[in-house]
């Protein structure tokens, strides 16, 4: 089953090269200290290793720097920190405008491009996360802003929505109550694509006039419910990012693969961010 972020789709950092092997046992010599006594580690970089496999030997283990929960704490941070830059310096350069309006859209463009050149690259490349993160903060400084002056503290309510609802996701999660096995990605999946499908559709109806006010993403009830459905889907893509860096952790995943961690979390809290500041702007239209 692949992953929901772009970033993990090609390889990620799971037990069968490209596919999150969720619910899989472990490999054989990893209670022991070994996680590399098995073949199909795709870290593992033994030369000889469908040999050893072939005649039963076990696999060298990898000597290049592994990734650690420090490494992905590190670059998190890093690439979430050119985020909050990029949107602190848009808010306070860029007046509310349309044409601040437009530079938000082409940067959020820009951004969508780096992003789908990573997804697609076979290693991180920090400059185009980097890249990505700094566009990206610019799109959110001036969108945050424009929110603000309409509903003033929106953002600030909208950061601290996105801070709990990761600190719930990853409690829930380190707690055991959510299992991330094959069908719990299948079936997330399948509601997130309908979900996106859904939305697109919608985009279509209202940019022709067939629906008014924004369709489902109306600033009403109805938008409500679909903006408290996004954020929920947000969550799940959490608990498959979380999922995702624990098998690199274990598996050995090279340390510069931290930084495929970084952008996969910055793509979901974003997405989280973005819904959870149109939820605000909604509860405050209706007081």
């Amino acid at each position: 089953m692949r992953s929901s972020n772009p970033v993990f789709s090609r390889r990620g950092f799971s037990r069968d090269n490209g596919y999150a092997g969720f619910n899989t046992a472990p490999q054989a010599g990893y209670a022991q200290g070994n996680p590399y006594a098995q073949a199909g580690n795709p870290y593992a970089t033994n030369p000889y290793a469908q040999q050893d496999q072939q005649y039963g030997a076990p696999q060298a283990p990898v000597t290049t720097d592994r990734m650690t929960m420090d490494d992905v704490v590190m670059r998190s941070a890093t690439t979430l920190g050119v985020v909050a830059l990029g949107a602190v310096l848009a808010w306070a350069l860029l007046p509310v405008s349309p044409g601040s309006f437009g530079l938000a859209i082409g940067s959020a463009l820009v951004a969508m491009v780096l992003a789908l050149v990573q997804s697609f690259k076979r290693t991180p490349s920090p400059a185009l996360i980097l890249g990505y993160a700094a566009f990206e903060g610019v799109f959110l400084g001036v969108i945050s802003e424009m929110y603000n002056s309409a509903w003033s503290g929106a953002p600030f309510q909208a950061v601290l929505g996105t801070m709990a609802v990761s600190g719930a996701t990853l409690l829930v999660y380190k707690a055991g109550w959510i299992r991330v096995t094959a069908r719990y990605a299948r079936i997330g999946l399948a509601i997130a694509m309908a979900f996106i499908v859904v939305m697109a559709v919608n985009l279509l109806l209202v940019a022709f006039g067939v629906a008014e006010d924004g369709g489902l993403r109306s600033f009403g009830p109805l938008g409500a419910i679909v903006g408290i459905i996004a954020i929920l889907l947000g969550a799940f893509f959490l608990t498959l990012d979380f999922k995702q860096i624990e098998d690199g952790i274990a598996y050995g995943a090279p340390r510069n693969e931290a930084w495929l961690a970084a952008f996969g979390l910055t793509l979901t809290l974003v997405w989280i961010y973005v819904e959870m500041l149109r939820l605000v702007a909604i509860f405050s239209s209706n007081d």
